[in-house]
């Protein structure tokens, strides 16, 4: 993509309108496509700068490369910066570093939902940006191209919509190429296994490695839920797992429980830094409040499994997100399965759940599962509690 965009020179120049250019992952600019055979003045690398969107210009975009480059940009219009908004965004998400073959099969998918997330995150600021517009324009006096006005909001909030849900769309085909196949195909049998997760006395800590594990072994429940609605919620579960097992990797002598994860980042104060191990079990640590209040209302008879999840939902994530993951978490509730159609998916043959003593075992898993599932999320309350790491950041 090339076109017109005004580069924030100085205080005294101000606004200048350069020639710049994107191709190859470099955004490049010149003073004028006439002028583009002398070189170019500057460059910036996509694939390693933030693009934030402005609080209030709804012209400006930034691209930032902390400590090192500063692009503060603006377009001629709001839609123009849409354009070169999507344009960035895609090209940041095709881009590849110069990683080695072997660190790029470990991390390429990982840096890749990284990224569309980013991108997600992006598009949901432009989309409250552009809400906010349209609500502001309610409340105006009536003019006479307050139509167009209206017009013009509404087609770059449906552009925005279209290009969200197309990103989300990638997320989930990132995420069904990460995750392992096996995994994702694994079914409980008959009467559903009770999972790894054991008591732990309060001073033994939570054994990292064996509650890794029994999260992975969670997953093939959501895909029960639907595998397709319910992919953003996967994603971002294990995501979070994966996060924890980078950081275990990096030196497993140093990280036996997950408490001494905590220490550790608290002490290198680097606990509360975005994406660091501790935030990813602060929200794993959500992911898994969800699941058992969830299991507990099945548990108790609840045969209206949407009701369930929207039960569990209410009472742990609804707090923590923004409109917008509301709706998609909304549009998943939707499309979740009936009582029998999920009992039916839990077994390893058809028919299994009509069986004799299959709902008297599930029952009876469950009653060991959730009271130990409720053990080790209190032991890493109480940690989160006396380092005061909880935050009520909104997503």
């Amino acid at each position: 993509m090339e076109g017109v965009l005004y580069k924030w020179t100085n205080y005294i120049s101000g606004w200048q309108p350069r020639w710049f250019v994107l191709e190859g992952g470099t955004l490049s600019y010149y003073d004028s496509q006439e002028d583009a055979w002398k070189g170019c003045k500057g460059s910036i690398k996509i694939s390693v700068c933030e693009i934030q969107v402005h609080p209030s210009d709804f012209t400006r975009v930034d691209l930032i490369i902390p400590g090192e480059q500063y692009f503060y940009l603006r377009a001629i219009n709001a839609a123009e910066r849409q354009k070169w908004l999507v344009a960035l965004g895609t090209a940041k998400a095709c881009l590849t570093d110069n990683r080695t073959k072997r660190e790029k099969e470990l991390q390429e998918n990982t840096e890749a939902l990284k990224t569309k997330m980013s991108e997600l995150r992006l598009y949901c600021d432009l989309l409250l940006q552009q809400v906010n517009k349209i609500q502001e324009s309610s409340l105006a006096e009536t003019t006479a191209d307050s139509g167009e006005v209206g017009d013009e909001t509404g087609n770059l909030v449906k552009s925005t919509c279209t290009t969200f849900l197309k990103t989300l769309e990638e997320c989930m085909q990132i995420a069904s190429q990460t995750f392992s196949p096996d995994l994702l195909s694994q079914t409980p049998p008959g009467s559903p296994p009770v999972a790894t997760i054991k008591p732990q006395k309060d001073d033994s800590g939570i054994p990292t490695q064996a509650f890794l594990d029994s999260c992975y072994a969670i997953v093939p429940v959501l895909d029960k839920l639907g595998p397709t609605v319910f992919a953003p919620v996967k994603i971002d579960f294990v995501g979070n797992i994966k996060k924890i097992q980078q950081k275990v990797v990096s030196d497993p002598e140093s990280f036996p429980t997950l408490q001494s994860i905590v220490l550790h980042e608290v002490e290198t104060e680097v606990a509360q830094v975005r994406n660091s191990a501790t935030e990813a079990l602060l929200w794993l640590k959500r992911g898994l409040k969800f699941l058992k209040e969830f299991l507990s209302e099945i548990n108790t008879g609840m045969k209206d499994v949407q009701g369930a999840l929207n039960n569990a939902y209410g009472k742990t994530l609804r707090q923590y997100h923004g409109w917008v993951v509301r709706g998609v978490f909304a549009l998943a509730l939707r499309a979740a399965p009936s009582y029998e159609d999920f009992m039916a998916a839990l077994v390893s043959h058809e028919g299994d759940e009509l069986k004799e003593g299959f709902t008297t075992g599930m029952h009876r898993d469950l009653d060991i599962y959730l009271p130990a599932m409720e053990k080790q999320l209190s032991i890493l309350d109480a940690v989160y509690e006396e380092y005061s790491l909880e935050s009520d950041e909104i997503v």
